[in-house]
């Protein structure tokens, strides 16, 4: 195991729960402590290596399995993870989250580390060019705001402007922040009243609000945000097939992570992978299936695959018609 992993961070925290665990546990265990914290196709990347023995973390006593630490230990910041933490300061999305003087403080206990990158050193070849405005101050000011309420389940009064151009005005309980890397935006998951006193899910653009208040109402009981977001998927999920050549498994699992998937091994090589999602995601996900390579297939389902069509068509007239495109604009 590598001594620190930005990427995989998800699995050091699911060992160490296991790990300060103290009492024997059996596969099973695992396997429902890894699936409650981790993700499903963590269960790929962790069991084979605890039952080889690769991660010798573990006394293997029978089918039981028991922690080779004791509960109380400590996992000091190695320097690695200080020039990563450097790194992500210099990130203007971390504003949105930190305060001024968190940020100032932060600085200054790393003054004399430098960082493990800078954002120069990043060219994004295949992102669109009208990101949010994460330095702005109404922006941020909106964001932590709606950050808030999100935490303390409070409704906020929004005045948002619509892709058309017009303006609403509603209430929402903010439900889940997402960013787009594909778009380099933030969008709100927020729930809305409607009728029959039931919750509805809206997505709406952060770039887009306009004024936000925190309002003294909370809601009343909390809302089954995965259930409705599953709720709001079509019947079909998309099936793909990964060969895993070139790291093709683990470049998919990070290429989608920020979706509902499912992923299932067929053979030595062969992975089929479900991804669950709806009609305000759809645009998105054929965008990245079509930047992901020549180890995903598309299986199903129908709709997507006709989409899919639509748009290879669609390019393919547009790159005839001028062979050097224009930055892209991302659609609203």
């Amino acid at each position: 195991m590598e001594l620190f992993s930005e990427i995989y961070s998800c699995y050091y925290q699911v060992m160490r729960h296991l790990l300060q665990r103290n009492v024997p546990l059996s596969l099973q265990d695992i396997q429902r402590q890894i699936c409650t914290e981790g993700f499903e196709e963590s269960l790929l990347s962790i069991i084979p290596k605890l039952e080889d023995g690769t991660w010798n973390l573990f006394k293997r006593e029978g089918n039981l399995y028991l922690s080779r630490l004791s509960s109380t230990f400590a996992t000091p910041i190695s320097n690695i993870e200080k020039v990563y933490l450097k790194a992500l300061l210099s990130d203007p999305r971390i504003g949105l989250f930190l305060t001024d003087v968190q940020c100032n403080t932060l600085n200054g206990l790393l003054a004399d580390t430098s960082p493990l990158w800078t954002p120069e050193q990043f060219c994004y070849y295949d992102r669109f060019a009208d990101g949010d405005p994460f330095k702005d101050a109404s922006y941020r000011k909106h964001f932590r705001l709606m950050f808030q309420a999100q935490k303390e389940s409070r409704y906020v009064e929004i005045e948002y402007q619509s892709p058309k151009g017009g303006r609403l005005h509603h209430y929402y309980v903010p439900a889940r922040l997402e960013y787009s890397v594909k778009n380099d935006k933030f969008r709100l998951l927020a729930l809305k009243n409607s009728k029959g006193n039931k919750m509805k899910l809206e997505l709406l653009n952060i770039a887009r609000i306009q004024n936000v208040r925190l309002t003294d109402q909370i809601l009343s009981s909390p809302a089954d945000l995965n259930t409705l977001i599953r709720n709001s998927y079509y019947k079909e999920p998309v099936k793909l097939r990964i060969i895993n050549r070139r790291n093709a498994l683990e470049r998919a699992m990070l290429h989608f992570a920020n979706y509902e998937k499912n992923t299932v091994k067929i053979d030595d090589d062969t992975y089929e992978c479900l991804i669950y999602y709806n009609q305000s995601m759809e645009t998105e996900l054929l965008i990245e299936v079509l930047s992901f390579g020549p180890m995903l297939t598309v299986i199903e389902n129908e709709r997507f695959l006709k989409n899919l069509r639509a748009r290879l068509k669609k390019q393919k007239a547009l790159d005839l018609r001028n062979p050097s495109l224009p930055t892209p604009v991302s659609p609203s």
